[in-house]
Order: structure tokens, then sequence, then C-alpha cells
């Protein structure tokens, strides 16, 4: 079994360029069981990275610390920048970029239990919480406060404060391990977890961590959610092949999609969403328009394909993460095959392939210029993003669809080339 098709030789593929990695020490951690990175997570606003280093740890590293060691491009410059952007020297407000005179502190955390999940949050003042008692909260988080979650293996969701490493808040209620974590990217500081006790459940950290929701559908482990990029929708995958769509404005199951032959372990919508990506131990990735519960792309890691009775087994080609670029044409898959491949969603071949033993994970930072890829060895693996000018064509369409569902632009009064162009079909 080959890993790309007949049609594609592997040298003609881009060789994806490793930029640098972090390493667990040595000692005194046992270097046989508990040192698996199982996540890895960049702050929104760039300033941070964090990885569950094994043996109950996460890290936390100011990005910029990161970049002054890697062999990257230009130390960091975006790959839609007119010149270096040195984010050593620059925070993310909001609504500006403002200088600091210091570097943000590094943090080593010590969880208490196995971290499986990790998330970013950051408060939007003005957006108001959901829940029904507003008279008094013990919190009050302000915009300049960021937040990690970690998602522990006794069930337990740990809030801490990024710049001072304090533990704020433990919430308790899941029974199981906390697969995976998400904030929602409103500001609104709701938070979803994931967890092995087959449920998603939905808290409100401006409610001091009160939790709003149960969802329940899943029949077995959940092993990760996503939010749309507006909030308003959010999917979870878990060991079963369909993967969940719910209304995060009524809290109720809009439909399941069907078309992996394994266990869907990753999921992740694009920066307009627009398009679905979801990773399944079937060898594949699949792209959606979930709007209209269509496949619009199959990426394989298995050439010939395997049969459905092959791929819902055992193989050595299971997808462990998928990750979207936040240009919106790349796409990054964690298999097996101890490969690392980055796919333009204008193609069926990677568009460049590196090295990686025992992957597990992957995230990009905030601009898309590097990916990080956490490993069985506790170990982050650091990858330069193939590099590409977007077309105007692109961003106009992923304006568009910021704003429009398919139905809505397969209603306008244009050409049908055109539509199917901003409906990503042809792509």
């Amino acid at each position: 079994m080959a890993s790309f098709p007949d049609s594609v030789n592997e040298n003609d593929l881009g060789k994806a360029k490793f930029i640098g990695e972090l390493l667990v020490p040595a000692a005194p951690f046992d270097r046989k069981s508990a040192q698996e990175t199982w996540t890895v997570a960049f702050a929104p606003d760039g300033s941070y990275f964090a990885w569950s280093q094994g043996h109950c740890i996460v890290k936390l590293i100011p990005w910029s610390k990161c970049l002054k060691n890697f062999s990257l491009g230009q130390a960091g410059e975006s790959p839609n920048a007119s010149g270096p952007r040195h984010m050593s020297n620059q925070i993310n407000d909001g609504s500006q970029l403002i200088s600091v005179a210091t570097e943000p502190p590094e943090h080593t955390i010590d969880c208490g239990a196995i971290v499986w999940g990790l998330a970013f949050g950051s408060s939007v003042p003005e957006k108001q919480s959901r829940c029904v008692n507003i008279e008094w909260h013990r919190f009050k988080f302000g915009q300049d406060q960021l937040l990690l979650a970690t998602g522990l293996n006794n069930g337990r969701i740990k809030i801490w404060d990024v710049y001072t490493g304090r533990l704020l808040l433990n919430l308790m209620d899941h029974t199981d391990v906390v697969r995976d974590l998400n904030f929602a990217p409103d500001g609104s500081l709701m938070l979803v977890s994931a967890s092995r006790d087959k449920t998603l459940r939905v808290w409100d950290l401006k409610d001091d961590g009160n939790m709003v929701k149960v969802l329940r559908g899943h029949q077995h482990w959940v092993y990760c959610s996503a939010f749309s990029p507006d909030s308003s929708i959010l999917c979870s995958v878990g060991a079963g092949k369909a993967v969940f769509l719910w209304n995060m404005d009524k809290y109720t199951l809009i439909r399941k999609l069907e078309g992996h032959h394994n266990d869907v372990v990753s999921c992740e919508f694009s920066p307009d969403g627009a398009l679905l990506a979801t990773a399944s131990y079937d060898t594949r990735v699949l792209v959606w328009d979930h709007h209209k519960a269509t496949i619009l792309l199959e990426l394989g890691h298995l050439f010939p394909p395997p049969s459905p009775i092959f791929a819902g087994g055992s193989n050595d080609r299971w997808v462990r993460y998928v990750s979207f670029c936040p240009n919106g044409r790349h796409i990054a898959s964690i298999t097996d095959d101890r490969l690392v491949r980055f796919w333009s969603i204008e193609e069926r071949a990677p568009e460049a392939i590196g090295p990686l033993n025992d992957g597990l994970c992957c995230a990009f930072s905030a601009d898309g210029s590097v990916l990080a890829a956490g490993t069985r060895d506790g170990s982050v693996h650091f990858y330069e993003c193939p590099r590409s000018v977007a077309t105007l064509q692109h961003m106009c369409r992923m304006a568009l669809r910021r704003v429009m569902t398919t139905q809505q632009v397969e209603a306008l009064p244009i050409p049908s080339p055109l539509c199917d162009f901003l409906t990503y079909k042809v792509i």
C-alpha cells in the first residue's frame, strides 16, 4: 500500500520546512507512560503557545520567545504581509497593535492529572452572558485577561489565568476523560467540553463557570468539537462514523453527516465558516459543505483507497488530527504513517510533506505561518506552512462566505460558474 496515488511522485512534492522543536526534560519523568502531548494550542492574539507535555504538566511559553529560536523565513514574517512582522514586539488587543516593553512571563502548570484538552479564551466585555443570574459574580473577566482551560483525565476542567499562572475555576461535572475543549470565538467565554462520558457540556465562564447545557447524542466517546467562526454551530465527532452538527443558540442537534467508514477523531471549520474538515481512522480527511451535508473534497492517505471493510478496522494510516490554516487555503493532517501533510484546498494531492514520528495533534499559529505538531514522546515539532499569496478571488470569496450560507449564495442572481466558485464546488 502506498501513501500517494500512482500519478503522484513523492520526490516531486514540496518538503515541509522543519523549523524547530520543544523537548520535554528527560528527568525526573518516567519516559514509559503518560508522557504524550495530546494537545497543543496558540493564543488567539499570538502571545502564547501552550502544550501538554505529559505527566500532568502544561507549559506556557511566549510565542515570541519560540520564534527567536526558529529558522522561520524571516523571523515570524506573515506570508501575507509586505514586510517582516516581529511578534515579539506586538500584541493584538482586538482593535490595534500595541507595543509592549517586556516579554510576557513563561509558566509551568501542574494540573494534578494527565492533560488531554487545552483551549485559550479571552473576553469581550460588551458580549453579554447567557446566564440568568446577573446580580453577582465571583469573577469579572476583562478584555485584557487571557484564560487557559485544561481538560483532565479525571473528568475535571481547570481554568487558569495565563499571565499569572493562577488557578481560577475547577469544573467537575464530567465523569470521564475530558478529551477536548473549545471556547466560542465570539468572546462570550462560553466553553464546550467533549468527554469520554459520551457527552458535550456547555459552560459559561462569565457566570463563574456554571454549566449551561449537556448535549447528548453520541453513543460512545466524544473525541473532538469545533465552533463555527460565528459561534452559531458546533461540530462534534467521536467513536462512531457520524459527524454531529449542533445549533448553539437552541442547543439542539441540526443533523448528522454520514460519509466516514471508521471513528471520526478530529474536526475544524474553515476561517470563513463555509467548509468543515473531518479526520477519521478510515485513512481520509473529508471536506464538507456542512450547510448542504455534501462532501466537496476527499483527501486520501492510503492508495489504492481501502475498501470500507478495511478502512473500518486497524490500518497503518489512521488520521489523528486535521487543522485549517487561518489563510483558508491550506489544511494540515497528522497520520500514523509518520508524515505530516499540508494540503491546498485546490488539490487532491499534498502540497508539502514532512517527517513526523508518532504525531498526535496539530495547530496553526494565529497568523498561519507555523504548524505545531505534538507527539507521543511529549515533544512538539514546528513546521513552516507553505507560503503563497492568496488571490483576490479567494479573499473576496472568504469575505462573502463569512456572512452567507450556501443556500443564500445559490439564491443570488449570478452566473453558475461564479456560484460554483463561491460555494467551493470549483476549488
